[in-house]
């Protein structure tokens, strides 16, 4: 019996450019579908912003009818408005996706990176660099916000597929064991 395939929008979300990626996952094999950024540097209502990203998701969710989201989590910032912002961004997205039915995990950018290029402190152009070659495409003169939702949706890829880890996180051995004990000699 063929496995299901399935959809993974990848969101890195902002309130100056929020960058999307989109993969094709069949079996243990994903591919690339399509990437982009709303650019709302030129937009000064945080509210119309909101608007637009809430929008720009459910577009890219009507256009590609993804199975799941992968959503970069807020990191740690001096500034609580920053964190205030993005999570306002981050809900805009999930609600998008929770209005087709799509089910959102979230990742922090350090385990991103991490699962993308090996180091949890890699630089963007690294994390590109990583996803052109993993994908076997090449992205010139692409924002890093569009392959940082890439990476986020790889990411995503890699926990849902491994045999050690699960959707909500890493899994310990002893239940990888007990969950496989014929794989174990």
């Amino acid at each position: 019996m063929p496995e299901k395939e399935r959809i993974i929008v990848g969101i890195d979300p902002g309130t100056n450019i929020l960058g999307f990626g989109v993969i094709r996952v069949c079996g243990k094999k994903a591919s690339f579908v399509d990437m982009g950024i709303l650019d709302l540097r030129k937009e000064k209502d945080a509210y119309i912003k909101l608007k637009q990203i809430y929008e720009t998701v459910s577009e890219v969710c009507k256009s590609y009818h993804p199975t799941e989201m992968a959503l970069e989590s807020p990191f740690y910032a001096k500034n609580a408005q920053v964190i205030l912002k993005l999570g306002r961004a981050q809900g805009a997205a999930m609600i998008a996706a929770m209005e087709y039915g799509i089910g959102v995990t979230e990742y922090a950018p350090r385990r991103a990176k991490e699962a993308i290029t090996g180091n949890g402190a890699a630089s963007k152009e690294q994390v590109s660099m990583m996803i052109q070659k993993t994908l076997g495409v090449s992205f010139h003169d692409k924002p890093l916000d569009a392959t940082d939702a890439l990476a986020i949706a790889m990411c995503h890829f890699y926990e849902t597929t491994s045999p050690l880890t699960s959707v909500k996180g890493a899994s310990s051995w002893e239940k990888f064991i007990s969950q496989n004990p014929d794989r174990v000699k």
